[in-house]
C-alpha cells in the first residue's frame, strides 16, 4: 500500500496538471508552486501542531523569496488560492495562520475569498 505522503503528492502533481494555473512570467510556475507547499499539506490537513515542520517552512520562505515583484505575488495569491479552494481537508484558519507560524510577513492572507488583483 502506498504511504500517506506518497499518496498525497501523487495527488498534488496531478491537481498541479488540472489546474495548471499560468502565472505569467512569474519567478515560480503554479505547478512549482504547489509542489513546492506540499511538505506543509499535513500540517495544513492535521488538527493544528503547534508548529509546522522544517520543510514546509522552508517551502514558505522559497515562495515568499521568490515572489518579489508585484505580478509574481498576484500569480502566487491566486495558485494558492485555487488551492485552498480545491483541496479538500485543508484548515483555512491553519493555512491563513502559516506563513507567521514560519516567521514569514507575506503581504497577503491565503484564503478562499482573497482578492488576488489587490495584491500588491
Amino acid at each position: 500500500m502506498a504511504s500517506p505522503l506518497l499518496v498525497k503528492v501523487t495527488f498534488l502533481v496531478v491537481m498541479c496538471s488540472v489546474l495548471s494555473i499560468p502565472l505569467g512570467d512569474a519567478a515560480l510556475s503554479c505547478p512549482q508552486l504547489q509542489f513546492t507547499v506540499a511538505p506543509c499539506l499535513g500540517y495544513l490537513r492535521g488538527p493544528g501542531a503547534a508548529v509546522p515542520a522544517a520543510p514546509c517552512c522552508n517551502a514558505v520562505r522559497t515562495i515568499n523569496n521568490q515572489a518579489r515583484t508585484t505580478p509574481d505575488r498576484q500569480g502566487a495569491c491566486r495558485c494558492l488560492k485555487s488551492v485552498a479552494q480545491n483541496l479538500p481537508g485543508l484548515n483555512l484558519a491553519t493555512l491563513a495562520a502559516l506563513p507567521a507560524k514560519c516567521g514569514v510577513n507575506l503581504p497577503f492572507r491565503v484564503t478562499p475569498s482573497i482578492d488576488c488583483n489587490k495584491v500588491k
